[in-house]
């Protein structure tokens, strides 16, 4: 459950500029150094999404799709505990895009009910898949109007589901989220597709729109796997045939470093991505270094033709 959700723009001669913004906790702040960062990921680096970890805490930000307000600069940012469900957030994100570009205005208060609404949805939506007897409650709510607006047949119908489509749907997602704690993707893709389907029957269209999303982030975790695989070989070939050459080569690590990064938070992968971290800062270092080597070679050089 994401803590804090920040709606934001990026102006290119003054950087980050926060539109609106909305938090669970009283003494949750984004800083200004995080969302500098942001900036430069998604501008200097054209990255579409970017993860920042510190101090135990993750932050996401990504762009958002705006061309029906003519807008091209917007960013949704939110405030993540680092052991939270990143997939889910991402696979609910276009239903909070679509609010905030619905409702999209200059007045900051208005903003911040949308994103405070687009949160409760969240946490709503979370407990409505834990919880199967809310989503029974919200079944016979929706049927009772049926009836008393004379749509007998409709209401008989969503009766019926509701006797046992909830349990379903809270037992397949079950199936769902074991088959991806066990790393079996194409199985969990199929799973969330599946209770997606018994989500629509009863017109839950915002549970089956998240399932399907999150299903199709899940299916694509196997060739996720297959490129961290190619960038492990590619690195792996510049320690071997480039180390102890070429001091600058460490610039052209990074940028695969940086991609690996972003996979292994698809999975999770905390400590690989502290250790991938690591390795990135002493890449950066030794690339600086080099540079500087680099420097002074050319002024040896120099000198010794001098001699």
């Amino acid at each position: 459950m994401p803590r804090a959700i920040i709606l934001y723009e990026i102006d290119q001669s003054f950087g980050p500029n926060i539109l609106a913004e909305y938090y669970l906790k009283q003494d949750d702040k984004i800083s200004p150094a995080i969302l500098k960062e942001f900036s430069d990921k998604h501008v200097k680096k054209e990255s579409l999404t970017v993860t920042i970890r510190k101090d135990n805490n993750r932050y996401y930000s990504s762009k958002v799709n705006a061309e029906p307000i003519d807008k091209e600069n917007l960013y949704l940012s939110f405030i993540l505990q680092e052991e939270e469900d990143l997939i889910s957030l991402k696979s609910i994100f276009e239903n909070i895009e679509e609010k905030v570009i619905q409702g999209f205005s200059t007045d900051k208060k208005s903003m911040t009910d949308i994103l405070k609404n687009s949160l409760n949805a969240i946490l709503s939506l979370i407990q409505k898949l834990q919880e199967p007897e809310i989503i029974k409650d919200i079944l016979n709510e929706r049927t009772k109007k049926m009836l008393d607006d004379g749509q007998l047949q409709e209401a008989r119908e969503l009766i019926d589901l509701g006797e046992d489509i909830p349990q379903k749907l809270a037992a397949e997602v079950k199936i769902a989220d074991q088959f991806l704690k066990d790393e079996f993707y194409r199985k969990a893709k199929k799973s969330f597709q599946k209770a997606a389907e018994l989500a629509v029957l009863i017109q839950e269209e915002e549970i089956a729109s998240f399932l399907q999303n999150k299903g199709e982030q899940v299916g694509m975790f196997p060739e996720l796997l297959k490129e961290r695989e190619s960038l492990y070989k590619e690195i792996a070939k510049f320690f071997n045939e480039f180390l102890g050459e070429k001091l600058d080569i460490y610039n052209q690590l990074i940028e695969p470093i940086d991609r690996l990064i972003e996979i292994s938070d698809n999975f999770e992968e905390h400590e690989l991505i502290d250790d991938l971290t690591k390795l990135k800062n002493n890449t950066q270092r030794a690339s600086r270094l080099g540079k500087d080597l680099y420097g002074l070679e050319n002024k040896i050089k120099e000198f010794f033709e001098k001699i």
